[in-house]
């Protein structure tokens, strides 16, 4: 589950990993009495308004800007408030902003100068281990310095059995070049970064940038928060933060009736039990000159209930010209999963795509039958290469 900035960072402020101190605000009159206030906290005389939204690369897309004084400020957050931002990871469309975080200015004068960094906490999938992962190149995209000058980027894996080693905290402040009271700090905000990374059951922290002041203070201006889905059940408080209106609707929904689904951009729907089953049907949708519109796992408990909530979630695409139904019944049986097509033909009506069924396992005769005495015209295939003719025909 994604979190936005101001909620990352709050997160984060309780574990004692120093912020960017902010306010989050719906309107511009929110946001100039959110500007006020911080003043009063830090002293801050000039603000940052940023869009709150669940993608990177805000600044580039205008989402990200300085206020200099309070009328700036309710102007900028009048003009971002509404937008739709388009960044390079929301896609052509974009995401509609509905709120800002109006922030402290961190970027002050003093003595000595300000450095970004980049700093990432997430589990290397290949060593089953965390890693933090850092770069002096800190305010610009990973991607393009692990690409441009991949040198730059460190990585320090964690050992379960330990944790994190007060030795590998410093290691991280002396390859980012630190020295002085800018080196204790960095130890102290690695330390409890990584604190807070596992205690939240978090999938993933970015911090980008991480800043050190002219002050040699160090602290989050930017928080991209990954929690664990299959954790939030340990954290109703988080789970609380879920922001539905960032997601695609009908991944929403078919989290309803637990359904795994994921939105693809092509023009055959897919509704599979189990993962692997899934990729291996998505393989044959292409291989059969179609591509998938979706990936929809109903699981091992699949009943008429679920199976016509996931006609209804993939017949929400207008992009759909098919839909294959690839089930084997090991845990489920095939006769409900029919039945669930039935039911959800006649519920929803009006069906102008062709259907193809694929069913295999326990009652897959019984569940043949169920659909043959129907009067649907839904397509019945035995093998995966009769679906993949069939689907081939449509598309």
């Amino acid at each position: 589950m994604n979190l936005h900035e101001y909620q990352g960072k709050g997160i984060l402020k309780s574990f004692g990993v120093r912020i960017q101190e902010g306010i989050v605000a719906d309107t511009a009159e929110e946001a100039v009495e959110a500007a006020k206030k911080l003043t009063e906290q830090t002293g801050t005389s000039w603000w940052v308004v940023k869009a709150q939204i669940h993608a990177g690369g805000r600044g580039k897309g205008g989402g990200v800007k300085l206020a200099k004084s309070l009328e700036e400020v309710k102007e900028i957050a009048g003009q971002i408030i509404g937008m739709q931002l388009v960044t390079h990871q929301t896609g052509p469309v974009g995401k509609k902003v509905s709120k800002v975080l109006v922030a402290q200015d961190v970027y002050y004068p003093g003595e000595s100068e300000t450095s970004e960094f980049y700093m990432g906490v997430l589990l290397n999938r290949a060593t089953g281990r965390n890693i933090i992962m850092y770069s002096t190149e800190g305010g610009m995209d990973i991607e393009t310095v692990a690409e441009k000058t991949p040198e730059l980027i460190y990585k320090e894996e964690i050992d379960p059995k330990t944790g994190l080693l007060p030795f590998q905290a410093r290691k991280i402040a002396f390859n980012l070049g630190l020295e002085g009271q800018a080196n204790k700090e960095m130890v102290k905000f690695v330390s409890a970064l990584y604190k807070a990374y596992e205690a939240t059951d978090s999938a993933m922290f970015e911090i980008n940038p991480v800043l050190k002041t002219s002050d040699n203070k160090i602290l989050a201006v930017d928080s991209k928060v990954n929690l664990d889905d299959n954790a939030l059940y340990r954290h109703k408080d988080y789970a609380a933060m879920r922001d539905v209106t960032e997601e695609d609707p009908a991944e929403v929904e078919a989290g309803e009736y637990d359904l795994n689904f994921i939105k693809l951009d092509g023009d055959v729907g897919c509704m599979v039990n189990g993962a692997g089953l899934a990729m291996a049907t998505m393989d044959i949708i292409k291989q059969s000159g179609g591509s998938p519109a979706n990936f929809l796992d109903v699981g091992g408990s699949a009943n008429a209930t679920t199976v016509e909530a996931g006609f209804r979630i993939i017949l929400q695409d207008d992009s759909v010209k098919a839909i294959l139904l690839n089930i084997f019944g090991g845990i489920v049986r095939c006769d409900r999963v029919a039945q669930g097509v039935v039911d959800a033909y006649k519920s929803i009506g009006n069906i102008k795509i062709p259907i193809i069924v694929r069913l295999q396992g326990t009652n897959a005769e019984e569940g043949a039958e169920l659909i043959k005495n129907s009067g649907l015209e839904v397509q019945s295939a035995i093998t995966l290469q009769e679906a993949a003719d069939l689907v081939k025909a449509c598309v």
